[in-house]
């Protein structure tokens, strides 16, 4: 059974001059432990998706299961990484990344020491009485997941999660993100815009067409684990590179995928 399964999923907004449908027919089956990245043109639906997933957007048609559960709502088995991190800024670093289990009712003694070790595993030891307005883009972020790690859920979603940050961090953080997955290996989906983002983080990408959109390919990416700098410069990279914006972009010669 998939970890989570999207089966033939339509996600509609009203409008005004009738429902506006975002996705219609979005099919796919996420194994457990999987990294799955997803793009497509801006507009698609990709975020839809994820909201979705979270159980934060009604699906209008289909199913998403979790385990062969539907979702229905949000829950502690999935948590969500936005763009925008989010952090109060009246809270330390260490009390942002506390946040999720203070609401689910961890005590504080409890709580405070399992958001130290996160704030240690991505890289924040020593900044834990820092607040957001006296970090960088890239370390804000570090304490978005860090939030969402602390509350151990199964399935991490990730909604562009580096896409406000210049280049050079957002390769830093992508390497980073993948040293912190390969401890536990959670079942993460996660939404770019970037094609080489989406090829360095992936087992297997799924590719969306226009909205109202659905699956149009899914690429497996057949690229050794760990991954570092020198896997971009591959000429296997290169070949999926190739293919992928022939597919996003509509290249007439398409370039075979590297298996």
């Amino acid at each position: 059974m998939a970890h989570i399964s999207f089966d033939q999923v339509q996600i509609s907004y009203p409008g005004k001059s009738g429902a506006f449908t975002a996705v219609d027919g979005f099919a796919a089956d996420i194994e457990e432990g999987e990294f799955v990245t997803i793009v497509g043109p801006s507009g698609c639906g990709k975020s839809s998706v994820l909201m979705a997933a979270d159980g934060l957007v009604p699906v209008a048609g289909g199913a998403i299961r979790i385990q062969g559960e539907p979702i229905t709502k949000p829950g502690p088995d999935r948590a969500m990484v936005f763009q925008d991190a989010s952090l109060m800024p009246w809270r330390t670093v260490l009390h942002n990344v506390a946040f999720g289990l203070e609401l689910a009712g961890v005590g504080k003694a409890d709580r405070l020491a399992t958001a130290g070790t996160f704030v240690e595993l991505v890289g924040l030891a020593g900044r834990e009485d820092s607040y957001p307005h006296e970090l960088s883009g890239g370390m804000r972020q570090r304490v978005g997941i860090a939030r969402a790690l602390a509350m151990d859920p199964a399935v991490l979603l990730m909604d562009e999660p580096f896409g406000a940050l210049d280049a050079q961090t957002r390769e830093l953080m992508a390497g980073e993100l993948l040293r912190i997955w390969d401890l536990d290996r959670k079942t993460v989906l996660f939404v770019t815009h970037g094609i080489d983002e989406a090829i360095f983080l992936a087992d297997r990408v799924l590719v969306m067409g226009q909205s109202p959109s659905r699956v149009i390919e899914v690429m497996e990416i057949d690229l050794p684990r760990p991954r570092d700098a020198a896997v971009r410069a591959s000429e296997a990279f290169g070949r999926y590179r190739t293919h992928l914006a022939d597919l996003l972009f509509g290249s007439s010669a398409e370039t075979p995928v590297a298996r």
